[in-house]
């Protein structure tokens, strides 16, 4: 899936990223869906999921 039409400013960059040019993930939460993409390619794909699998994709991440 392309990038939705979302502004820059909603993308979030995950406070796991490095800033030397690694892991680079942002997302975006809109009402029903969860957008994730590569902040190094912003225009590139993006995949989105819901609320749900966001938060147990954060849970095993984080846990």
């Amino acid at each position: 899936m392309n990038a939705p039409s979302l502004p820059d400013s909603a993308w979030f960059k995950s406070s796991y990223s490095s800033g030397e040019g690694g892991e680079c993930v942002e997302f975006a939460a809109a009402a029903t869906h969860v957008h994730i993409r590569d902040s190094k390619q912003a225009g590139g794909p993006v995949l989105t999921v819901g609320p749900s699998a966001w938060t147990g994709f954060v849970g095993l991440v984080v846990g």
